[in-house]
């Protein structure tokens, strides 16, 4: 609020001080730890890790609320010899060499060095964690945040993934799951495209069932992702730009939701939308009770803008168009999101809403952050403003 730790240049504004203001403030810091560190008989912080003998616990153990509680064991430092280390001094093996993804940047070579696209196609397992952060850390190298085209990097797999499934996925690379996986699939989406749907055999019933875990697109700023069935808890937990659809969510969808939009096209558990500050996201409501499951907080329950949406336009489904106005155009976009669903999944959900769109679309509601609504609509003010004085030549 001070303008302290913030590149927006109208908070910038209200810091008053100087850069090298905050250097002496963490110079006179580093002192006076370096004083402190002296008077213990310490040189280096990694001499002071251990050294329990030199707590100053009276003052904690004096303390009323202490009374009675034995911490001996909690202080006690245990007698090993020189040879045992106290603290991190050993590089960790986190066998890398081992990471499905190592065989991954081998095939897509073509793509990662010359952009022709390849389809890959290879089985996966729980052990397999953070598949195609690696890769996704080849195409950032080569060629930055901004990654490849669309689709030029297609991995199909089968079988279920282990944690962190498409974590970090950058631009132009997709992968497409026909199985199920672990927790935080998407964690920090960049770009990436990640599909998820049951195995053609599978006997369950999609909407009915988890397909992914926990925390899913956990920090995801970009990129889209479907899946055929059921998310776990804490669905899109801090997204801050990722679009998804879903079928179902338990507790805590949207938590610390900053951008992006997501659709559930089933039922939602408890405490949805606590802390979402920013994006947007439609819930199907058939049973017309998702107030009561909603954190009201920060946000507001509101009907779909009814703009009139032609056919020709919904025809259209590139993705950057429909999310430019978070203000307007819902209708188009709910429906974008759910043909796309429809496509890449096979969703017979979704395909459902579609053939009964004007039976399902009033059964929608949309979920606005308060503070962002106002932030888009001074932004939108700010540049008419903007537009009205370059028309008049000011």
């Amino acid at each position: 609020p001070v303008g302290v730790a913030t590149q927006d240049p109208k908070l910038r504004k209200r810091f008053t001080g100087q850069p090298e203001h905050v250097v002496n403030f963490f110079t006179f810091i580093a002192e006076e730890v370096r004083e402190i560190m002296a008077e213990l008989g310490f040189r280096t912080m990694n001499d002071m890790i251990g050294r329990m003998d030199r707590l100053d616990m009276r003052q904690a153990i004096d303390h009323w609320k202490a009374q009675g509680l034995d911490f001996s064991k909690l202080f006690a430092r245990p007698q090993v010899g020189d040879e045992v280390a106290i603290y991190n001094c050993e590089e960790q093996n986190h066998g890398l060499e081992k990471a499905l993804d190592n065989k991954l940047i081998e095939q897509a070579a073509p793509a990662l060095e010359n952009k022709t696209p390849v389809t890959i196609e290879t089985p996966v397992r729980n052990v397999n964690r953070t598949v195609g952060t690696m890769l996704s850390g080849e195409v950032a190298r080569r060629y930055g945040h901004m990654g490849l085209a669309d689709d030029t990097i297609h991995i199909k797999m089968k079988g279920t993934a282990g944690q962190s499934y498409g974590a970090w996925l950058a631009r132009g690379i997709t992968l497409e799951l026909e199985g199920d996986a672990n927790d935080y699939v998407g964690k920090g989406l960049s770009g990436g495209r990640i599909v998820i749907y049951p195995a053609a055999d599978s006997p369950i019933l999609p909407e009915e069932n988890i397909i992914i875990g926990n925390t899913v697109l956990y920090g995801a700023i970009s990129g889209e992702t479907y899946f055929r069935g059921v998310a776990g808890e804490r669905f899109a937990v801090r997204n801050s730009g990722a679009v998804a659809v879903v079928e179902g969510v338990g507790d805590h969808g949207c938590e610390y939701m900053t951008g992006g939009c997501v659709v559930v096209i089933g039922s939602t558990g408890r405490n949805f939308a606590a802390g979402m500050s920013g994006g947007v996201a439609y819930i199907l409501d058939e049973d017309g009770d998702f107030e009561k499951r909603c954190n009201l907080a920060q946000v507001e329950l509101e009907p779909l803008q009814a703009e009139e949406v032609n056919d020709a336009a919904l025809e259209r489904d590139d993705l950057s168009e429909v999310m430019s106005d978070m203000l307007r155009g819902d209708i188009r976009r709910l429906r974008v999101m759910i043909e796309r669903h429809a496509l890449y999944t096979g969703s017979t959900r979704a395909r459902h809403i579609l053939d009964n769109w004007a039976e399902y679309l009033p059964k929608f509601i949309k979920i606005m952050p308060v503070d962002y609504r106002r932030a888009i609509r001074e932004m939108e003010a700010a540049a008419e403003e903007t537009q009205s004085l370059v028309a008049a030549g000011e």
